[in-house]
């Protein structure tokens, strides 16, 4: 009973501080920039704090503790995708991103192919960024359930309430001290607490060693198509995820793009090495538990003391609340900036005139416009949420959608400048219908009982389509038009005059 007392109250002190984080949030923000990228002035700490914050969800937290369970050090493997992820964006790409001051991926593709054709990946990844929140919406209620024996919908009501307060409030502002706070939690949670004291107690490496098989230690026990797995569609996903590129926007400048980056790059890969010991070591100390999502909250509350129990739930809790919000301001970010603007577009009305130099009217009314969105999206989530209860399947075609559709549209257009327009455009095309019809042809095959194909093969299927169709499209058009790519290199290279925000 102490033990439980003690953990709430710590759970309940970490949530008002989160709802604090967003009152002082407010008072930072007075224009578009601020609310929607903190302004572009974070420093190398804080940038690589919410940038780890915001990748390590409750996959790396919670599912890669329960893979080291399973399968020993191998379960290192998911999380470590998601580190290489940020490693690759952070050295090639998040320099010329910081550079290009805008908000959305579909505006890099305007920038970069000139026209408005490119705008339907909005749709897209206003989608995937959805499913986001819902799944880690989702996750973190389930601990509210264990914690307080809640109902699911209470779980969600107050859960969601806290995370849309202090993201709607302080909009990016908030979100950041919130990752900050959170990725400490975690890190003392993992690091200083699940990790010294799991390992002692099993008996160190050696005492795991006796009492383990041996394929608890084998680096690719786990299985090379799981490998394979996590790569293509963590580790490309980031590369194109809005919620990511939103935080590359954050950084007050290229060189802290990069080594911020970097720096949160080498923490994903040694949280994904501790939590898999920290796993293995519950393989010798807590055998038997059934579902390996639950491994995290038992060493919290089976191997550590009471109180720092409360800590390490904590931390699971932060992981998925940084995740939610980060897909919260990022889907919101994509409605009002770009796919309500190609809705007006497919029925003949103007688009106000906002674009990806800044803002335009009054400052106060754009960032009251963002906080409506924050809130109806938000909102739509929780809704979402309580009605469908499984959304994994969602959120799993949403990243076949974005890696197989989307992933050579946007990095050809960075590394490749014979691409065109049209090719980006019909790139897309094919690669979302090749991974469409790829999914229906699974579904159907499962359903008849033939033993389907392998999960990730409609992203295959979708970025080869792409790849060809992005190719020969591009070097039978028109190459992209002087002034464009003129302009496109100017912004890059930062010689181009952006319009104040």
């Amino acid at each position: 009973m102490l033990v439980n007392w003690l953990n709430t109250v710590i759970i309940v002190l970490y949530l008002a501080v989160m709802l604090w984080f967003g009152w002082w949030g407010q008072r930072k923000v007075s224009n578009r920039a601020d609310y929607l990228v903190a302004g572009r002035r974070l420093g190398p700490l804080f940038y690589a704090g919410t940038m780890a914050a915001v990748v390590l969800g409750g996959a790396s937290a919670v599912g890669g503790m329960g893979l080291g369970y399973e399968f020993g050090i191998s379960g290192f493997w998911l999380v470590t995708a998601i580190g290489v992820g940020v490693l690759i964006l952070s050295l090639c790409f998040a320099p010329l991103l910081q550079r290009l001051r805008i908000y959305t991926v579909t505006q890099m593709l305007g920038l970069r192919y000139g026209g408005t054709t490119t705008r339907v990946a909005s749709v897209v990844m206003l989608g995937y960024t959805v499913m986001l929140t819902v799944t880690s919406t989702s996750a973190y209620a389930s601990i509210f359930m264990v914690l307080f024996g809640w109902d699911r919908w209470l779980a969600l009501v107050v859960g969601g309430g806290i995370v849309l307060f202090y993201s709607t409030t302080g909009g990016m502002w908030s979100i950041t001290l919130a990752d900050m706070a959170q990725i400490t939690v975690i890190t003392v949670a993992v690091f200083l607490l699940m990790l010294p004291m799991s390992f002692s107690d099993a008996g160190g490496w050696s005492g795991m060693q006796e009492r383990l098989g041996s394929e608890f230690f084998d680096v690719g026990g786990i299985g090379l198509q799981s490998i394979i797995t996590y790569f293509v569609v963590y580790t490309l996903g980031l590369l194109i995820g809005q919620d990511i590129w939103q935080r590359v926007f954050t950084a007050r400048s290229p060189q802290v793009a990069r080594w911020g980056g970097a720096g949160a790059a080498v923490y994903c890969i040694l949280f994904a090495v501790a939590g898999a010991v920290v796993g293995m070591a519950a393989a010798v100390l807590l055998p038997g538990i059934g579902a390996r999502d639950d491994v995290y909250a038992q060493v919290a509350t089976e191997i550590l003391p009471a109180g720092l129990g409360g800590i390490a739930l904590a931390g699971g809790l932060a992981a998925m609340m940084s995740t939610a919000s980060g897909g919260l301001i990022a889907a919101s970010t994509v409605a009002k900036e770009d796919v309500v603007p190609l809705l007006r577009d497919m029925v003949g009305k103007p688009a106000s005139a906002t674009g990806a130099d800044g803002g335009s009217g009054d400052d106060s009314d754009e960032v009251a416009g963002n906080r409506m969105w924050v809130l109806g999206l938000g909102v739509l989530t929780l809704v979402v949420a309580m009605v469908v209860p499984d959304v994994v399947a969602a959120l799993t075609i949403a990243y076949d959608l974005l890696v197989g559709g989307l992933l050579v549209a946007i990095l050809g257009g960075i590394v490749w400048r014979r691409g065109t327009g049209k090719g980006a455009m019909w790139s897309m095309v094919a690669g979302t219908l090749g991974t469409v019809v790829t999914m229906t042809v699974m579904e159907v095959r499962a359903q008849e009982s033939l033993g389907g194909i392998l999960a990730n093969e409609p992203i295959y299927v979708g970025l080869v389509l792409s790849f060809v169709v992005y190719v020969a499209v591009s070097l039978a058009t028109r190459p992209t038009a002087p002034e464009v790519l003129d302009a496109w290199k100017a912004r890059v290279s930062g010689n181009e005059p952006v319009a104040a925000e």
